[in-house]
């Protein structure tokens, strides 16, 4: 349920600092807390070449010890409060967030500016995180779900591609990282430049914005370069690889491609194009077919992803291996019908509806406020930008959905990958 505060849309207050952070405050009345969520705009498309991984380590230490406060008194600090901090990385994030009492933002914006202001990455913490990371990797390579979507992701971007490499990095690229390199990623790409603070809840975004700038407004970094990424080669044919992974019950297959930039005009009608494919009601055309009409899936459907490059379109579906190539059967067939007649006009009005319905549940929560405006903030969005947002759906016509299917969905250019026990 959307409080009293936000009935007429979002109004935050932004201010930028003349060292280059902004902060994004929000009044918010669902809960008596607060959101604190800082975000970088670099992540792991930023990892070194030859040592993919870094960003994904340096998120597993940051907050290992600091400056001011060793790892033991960050954990006392945040243990006393009952908050436990949130430290995320994506391709193009990197991010330290948590949830406190309004009588605690204070002393929480303190240990966060600590936290990813001079973190001291302590050799024996590396260590420790390291040997961490490194069992992720290895449970990420028995498991058929992801082993199929990693493997998908670097065949449709391809080595060179920063969004190609493997994000949590390999186990040889973990190895051989040392302290160095992530006090090198913190120099060069989290610094005030590139950090977006929003702070949503019970407070009074004046006096959020001032407690913001009392942490921060002091801090002297480097400046950042934003990375210009290229788009992705272009599939000129069909692939499928088999990952064979003996003793697995279920086989797990992602099909895929790559789409568009989040600041690309036909996003709109990608978004709604995708929802129709494989997400509207329990799975859209996906689901229904292959779940629902045949029943040979655990799971159907598909995501698109918001990214600064040509983000994924992705099919993923769970199934048992003796009905993969039923499967894939069924997918083609979605996507080739998608792609040859677009949605239908029920289709079209049902799923527009649909997601502007779905934009006040993302504002039901004090992180998902956070994560709305950190949004529109690195896109250049809008600060009105949930208030706009149902008029740029209503924009987006039905040959404009179709038109986006027929752009990418072709079944002769997916990339394929099947991971599970020999057939």
């Amino acid at each position: 349920m959307i409080p009293a505060t936000l009935a007429q849309g979002l109004r935050p207050v932004r201010t930028e600092l003349a060292n280059g952070v902004v902060i994004l405050a929000q009044e918010s009345g669902t809960v008596p807390a607060v959101t604190i969520t800082a975000t970088f705009f670099a992540g792991s498309a930023q990892d070194p070449v030859a040592l993919p991984g870094v960003a994904y380590l340096t998120r597993r230490v940051i907050d290992r010890g600091a400056a001011n406060r060793s790892a033991v008194q960050i954990a006392d600090a945040l243990d006393d409060r009952g908050v436990a901090l949130r430290v995320t990385a994506s391709r193009d994030t990197f991010s330290v967030a948590c949830d406190c009492l309004s009588e605690d933002l204070d002393d929480l914006l303190g240990l966060v500016a600590d936290v990813i202001r001079e973190p001291l990455f302590p050799q024996v913490e590396l260590d420790k995180r390291r040997i961490e990371a490194m069992t992720s990797v290895r449970q990420d390579d028995d498991n058929p779900a992801v082993r199929s979507i990693d493997a998908l992701v670097a065949t449709l971007y391809g080595p060179t591609h920063p969004y190609g490499r493997p994000f949590k990095g390999t186990l040889a690229s973990l190895q051989s990282i040392g302290r160095d390199p992530l006090v090198e990623f913190h120099r060069q790409h989290l610094q005030p430049s590139s950090l977006r603070l929003a702070i949503v809840g019970d407070v009074d975004p004046a006096a959020a914005v001032e407690a913001g700038s009392r942490y921060f407004e002091s801090w002297r970094g480097t400046s950042v370069e934003q990375d210009v990424l290229a788009a992705p080669p272009a599939a000129r044919q069909r692939t499928i690889m088999r990952q064979v992974m003996p003793g697995k019950s279920q086989s797990d297959i992602g099909y895929g491609f790559t789409a568009v930039r989040r600041l690309d005009p036909r996003y709109y009608a990608y978004w709604m194009m995708n929802n129709i494919l494989g997400q509207f009601g329990l799975g859209g055309r996906l689901a229904d077919n292959i779940r629902e009409r045949q029943g040979m899936a655990y799971y159907a459907y598909s995501t698109l992803e918001a990214r600064v490059s040509e983000g994924p379109l992705i099919v993923r579906a769970g199934v048992d291996p003796n009905n993969v190539e039923r499967t894939l059967d069924a997918i083609d067939k979605e996507v080739s019908d998608l792609s040859r007649t677009g949605p239908t006009l029920a289709e079209f009005e049902d799923t527009r509806q649909s997601l502007i319905g779905s934009i006040p549940r993302m504002l039901e929560t004090n992180d998902g406020i956070c994560e709305f405006l950190l949004g529109a903030e690195q896109f250049g969005l809008g600060l009105d930008h949930d208030r706009r947002l149902p008029g740029l759906l209503r924009a987006v016509t039905l040959a404009a959905v179709h038109e986006a299917a027929a752009e990418i969905l072709d079944p002769s250019r997916a990339s394929i990958v099947v991971a599970g026990p020999a057939e």
